[in-house]
């Protein structure tokens, strides 16, 4: 198995601030609010709120006039030393959310998914498993999430962790829509295909009132 951190970082990056740069690693960067010109090897590309980039070329970002948040995912070797804050960048804020160590078997060949999750008043996702592991932040309503005999509740801004292979039920406020978005890795055949499994028969058949808007997902290389 290899051994390997996913990481999430909120960065805060001032209107008219210098670019800041970022080394190569598997990572999925989602404009929380503002905008942002992500300049990579190849080209580089302007992403408006709500949307993302995903790569692994090392990157430079440069916030646009109104500055940018960006909720950052990192997929990185556990034992690697530096934390991933933007030290170099004294005029941005940055912070981590949270990590998770995670093993992914080397047997597979693995991809980056990021995608946005939304549901009605009341919507729940059934008692379901994924095909892997992956950080989540909710960006408005609240999610109750009930695995593993335990339950825990996530409003605007509160990231949580699911190991993908624990069965987890998921229902959503009753007062208001609820929304978020997530980053998590997933066996490559499973790209351009939905990743959930319904643990009973009798939630299969059942009415899904989640939708779902795919952000973008790459391949990644575990070498």
């Amino acid at each position: 198995m290899a051994e390997l951190m996913l990481r999430l970082f909120e960065d805060e990056l001032p209107a008219g601030g210098d670019p800041v740069f970022l080394p190569a690693v598997a990572r999925a960067c989602y404009v929380a609010a503002g905008d942002l010109l992500i300049e990579h090897p190849s080209g580089a590309a302007r992403h408006e709120q709500g949307s993302a980039w995903l790569g692994s070329e090392p990157i430079a970002c440069l916030p646009g006039a109104s500055g940018a948040r960006v909720l950052r995912w990192e997929l990185v070797a556990a034992e690697l030393a530096h934390s991933g804050l933007l030290h170099a960048a004294p005029r941005a804020g940055s912070a981590v959310k949270l990590t998770a160590g995670i093993e992914l078997d080397p047997g597979f060949g693995w991809l980056m998914r990021c995608d946005e999750v939304a549901f009605p008043k009341g919507g729940v996702a059934y008692t379901h498993v994924h095909q892997g592991p992956g950080i989540r932040v909710c960006l408005e309503g609240r999610m109750r999430i009930e695995t593993g005999g335990e339950a825990s509740e996530y409003g605007p801004g509160e990231a949580w962790f699911e190991s993908g292979a624990a069965p987890v039920l998921a229902p959503t406020s009753e007062r208001e829509a609820t929304r978020f978005v997530r980053c998590f890795i997933l066996p490559r055949g499973c790209k351009g295909r939905s990743s959930i499994r319904y643990v009973l028969p009798e939630d299969a058949a059942k009415p899904k009132p989640q939708r779902y808007k795919l952000l973008g997902e790459r391949f990644v290389d575990l070498g």
